[in-house]
């Protein structure tokens, strides 16, 4: 019998190992192929179709060219009643209209494998809105932290170039970190913490081609790691 050495055993034990991680990878094409993903990108601007929910369709538009497996939709907070108090035990006065329990089902649905917020920037912050939306995701964290592992991506508005952006998608960061959330930047070439566009730009977020390039890769880099994880 031919005895075997080390350096053998170390390739027979590497080509092994090779073909298994080979039909794992194709049994799991075949068992996820038909599979689709869903994104949804909430605009918390108090402003309805304006600069932030243009962004957010621009970044969902990359999202989509990644692959044919990624559905997208954005929901504007803009007109609807969310009270940040809930979150602190404080009751709704008597009649007081709730909007938040109408995101519940579109956030925890298993086929959204993606949540991206957008906020307007003020005074280098996110907005009153998105700060009430984000308190009221507390619920999501006392329920055995429903938006656990689904990936995220923040994206912020600004008037001025310098305006603060990058310090409101932080603070975003921040909330979403709390859920377990998996927390992405814009990706390469320049990546950072997320999506910065300058509002100010002549002709708008659109005219914005540096900002719209941290849109884009956003978008592809949250598509990209949803597609990854499963």
């Amino acid at each position: 019998m031919k005895a075997i050495t080390r350096r053998d055993f170390v390739r027979t034990s590497v080509a092994a190992s090779a073909l298994a991680a080979t039909d794992f990878h194709a049994a799991s094409a075949e068992t996820t192929a038909s599979d689709q993903f869903r994104i949804v990108a909430i605009s918390c601007s108090p402003r309805p179709g304006k600069t932030t929910a243009t962004s957010l369709q621009i970044c969902l538009a990359a999202a989509q060219k990644v692959s044919e497996r990624i559905e997208a939709e954005l929901i504007e907070l803009a007109g609807l009643k969310i009270n940040g108090n809930v979150a602190a035990g404080i009751p709704l006065d008597p009649g007081e209209k709730d909007d938040f329990p109408s995101l519940v089902p579109k956030l925890t649905d298993p086929r959204v494998r993606g949540i991206i917020i957008g906020t307007p920037v003020y005074f280098s912050n996110m907005s009153s809105l998105c700060k009430a939306f984000l308190d009221r995701c507390i619920a999501f964290y006392r329920d055995d932290l429903a938006l656990s592992n689904k990936v995220a991506g923040v994206l912020a508005v600004g008037g001025t170039r310098n305006g603060g952006q990058e310090v409101t998608v932080q603070s975003v960061c921040a909330s979403l970190s709390c859920q377990e959330m998996i927390v992405v930047g814009n990706g390469r070439p320049g990546a950072r913490f997320g999506a910065t566009v300058w509002s100010g730009a002549e002709g708008g977020v659109t005219k914005d081609e540096i900002g719209l390039g941290t849109v884009r890769n956003l978008g592809r880099r949250v598509a990209e790691t949803i597609l990854r994880m499963a």
